[in-house]
């Protein structure tokens, strides 16, 4: 059975590292101007330092560039490509065929994996730009396993298929999308979407004959959510993925939180090694129950399975109704005690559970102290007044820099 490589976001440095730590053999990122996230931008110099950190693990960095680009945008593509020439990540995620040419030319070191906003949906559309000097073809998530298969049983030798297996999807075709420009100004074709398909929205209807006599048209108490996509989960499909082939299987998120990018990694680390070592034992409900405890939107197999599948859409708001949340972080041990750098309030009595890298089971534990960082006085509550923000407790097992706690509420609610 070949080794499939997981792809993880990495929306800064510190974020890479905790991809890394958690089971991740690589990660993708992007610069500020020339990616589609550009919230989630590394600077120059993280971006080196997330290089040189994942080639010392054997691990790899991909770095999208993955703009449509207007004339005005290629003096800083060249700069860019020139850079990447020099610091050599493993590979430059590209759309545009204009950017795509530019990478050709001057990385021409540096292989270009076609980015899923290219629309590949076809064994055609991945022969032109393998023909063209690409070496990967990210899958739009429109396709199905049966194109999918199609493409992995007929693809030229040496071209690798990469293609997204959980996170959020874009409402319009493969990310192709215009409604956050029309909106808010803020384009998603350039790096700045701000998400407008997943608000929630009051639908009115207006009669030709009566003008300004608005209709609401109402679903539910939450208003009409028509645009708002499930997230992706293929985990149930993992091992017919497995034996296709693919060579690449990625999760969406470069702006999640350090707990999200853990918690997903850690389960798909856990269900590949799994299925690797035993695949007649494979349970896909068990990693199921874990990816339950983490926010999502509802969840999806969109059109993997068929592309007749209508339950694609959130309609119930109950896509914020997980039961943990971010706790903190671990910086360093000191005697008996831990240094947890906070993101949420921690009260002695709170259920914790520590996220242990390469295990799928977390470690649950109930805080019986907890020591002011400064003083080293005993408190009943620490709350995240400043970024950066921390606390001393002690953990039940010795953790190590950058194992994720997440925190158990007392109560949750639906957003309504």
């Amino acid at each position: 059975m070949k080794k499939v490589e997981l792809l993880a976001p990495a929306g800064s440095f510190e974020k890479a590292k905790i991809a890394f730590l958690y089971g991740a053999d690589a990660v993708y990122c992007g610069t500020a101007s020339l990616s589609l996230r550009s919230r989630a931008a590394i600077d120059d110099d993280d971006l080196i330092k997330t290089i040189e950190y994942a080639h010392k693990l054997g691990k790899k960095v991909y770095v999208a560039m993955n703009i449509y680009a207007f004339d005005t945008d290629y003096e800083e593509i060249k700069q860019m490509c020139k850079k990447l020439e020099e610091v050599k990540p493993d590979g430059i995620i590209a759309a545009d065929p204009g950017v795509i040419s530019t990478i050709l030319k001057y990385a021409p070191s540096v292989p270009v994996n076609v980015s899923t906003q290219s629309n590949l949906v076809s064994l055609e559309a991945c022969k032109f730009w393998y023909n063209q000097g690409c070496k990967r073809m990210i899958m739009a998530r429109e396709m199905d396993k049966n194109q999918l298969k199609y493409i992995m049983e007929n693809k030229p030798e040496g071209m690798e298929i990469e293609i997204f297996i959980h996170g959020a999807i874009c409402f319009s075709y493969s990310g192709r999308c215009f409604l956050s420009d029309f909106l808010c100004g803020r384009s998603a074709n350039y790096g700045s979407c701000a998400q407008s398909c997943r608000w929630s929205y009051n639908v009115y209807l207006e009669e030709k004959n009566n003008p300004g006599n608005l209709m609401p048209v109402e679903m539910d108490e939450h208003g009409t959510s028509i645009l708002s996509s499930k997230d992706l989960c293929l985990i149930h499909e993992l091992p017919e993925i497995i034996d296709m082939g693919v060579d690449s299987l990625k999760i969406e998120g470069r702006l999640k939180t350090e707990y999200y990018i853990a918690s997903i990694v850690s389960i798909y680390r856990a269900a590949i090694d799994d299925y690797m070592k035993n695949p007649e034992n494979y349970d896909a409900e068990k990693y199921m129950r874990e990816i339950e405890k983490i926010k999502t939107r509802g969840l999806t197999t969109f059109y993997f399975n068929s592309r007749e599948n209508k339950d694609i859409q959130e309609y119930e708001g109950k896509q914020y109704n997980a039961n943990y949340e971010f706790g903190g972080k671990v910086i360093e041990n000191k005697d008996e005690k831990t240094i947890i750098e906070i993101r949420n309030k921690l009260s002695v009595g709170d259920e914790l559970e520590i996220l242990v890298p390469r295990e799928l089971e977390p470690v649950k534990f109930t805080i019986d102290k907890l020591w002011d960082i400064e003083t080293d006085e005993e408190i009943d509550t620490v709350n995240p007044g400043k970024q950066g923000q921390q606390v001393k407790m002690i953990l039940p097992i010795k953790a190590k820099e950058n194992w994720i706690i997440r925190r158990k509420k007392w109560f949750y609610t639906t957003r309504k």
